[in-house]
């Protein structure tokens, strides 16, 4: 778990707004809804205020053929495979949660940025945006309803 949370810091920048700035961690977690056909890929990543892509948090779902379906996600991100490199874990399926503990840097929140989770399944209906939520301190352990695949989404 070590060596995936250095790969993290390595590979995202958004986790180091500043070089000085304080991390802490930060447990992303999304219950699925219940639904019929194949697992689910998520795309976790951020935006600032103006909505400027600024770094992929994780990626559920290993087939990199599947990753154009992500669409907010391969925008902003132009498909670039190193910006998730050593921070991609199992598609979700029906039902199922998915939580995953980051460092985050404290200048994330309150501070204009937004989490994204794009969800896509094989064969399925593609969804921008299931999960659309500011970063803020007050927002923490507050569940949010997904739109499509996502039950709901909360972060603590």
């Amino acid at each position: 778990m070590k060596s995936l949370l250095t790969a993290l810091l390595l590979t995202t920048a958004i986790t180091l707004p500043t070089a000085s700035s304080a991390k802490q961690e930060v447990t992303l977690t999304a219950q699925m809804k219940g639904y019929y056909g194949n697992p689910a890929y998520l795309a976790f990543y951020v935006t600032d205020a103006n909505g400027q892509y600024k770094g992929s948090l994780w990626m559920a779902g290993g087939r990199s053929k599947y990753y154009r379906h992500l669409r907010g996600w391969m925008r902003g991100s132009r498909g670039n495979l190193g910006d998730i490199n050593g921070i991609t874990g199992a598609s979700v399926g029906s039902g199922r949660s998915l939580s995953v503990t980051l460092n985050l840097s404290d200048a994330l929140f309150d501070a204009g940025y937004v989490l994204h989770i794009d969800a896509a399944a094989e064969n399925m209906t593609e969804s921008q945006d299931d999960v659309r939520v500011p970063l803020t301190t007050s927002g923490a352990g507050k569940a949010v309803a997904g739109r499509s695949y996502i039950a709901s989404f909360s972060y603590q």
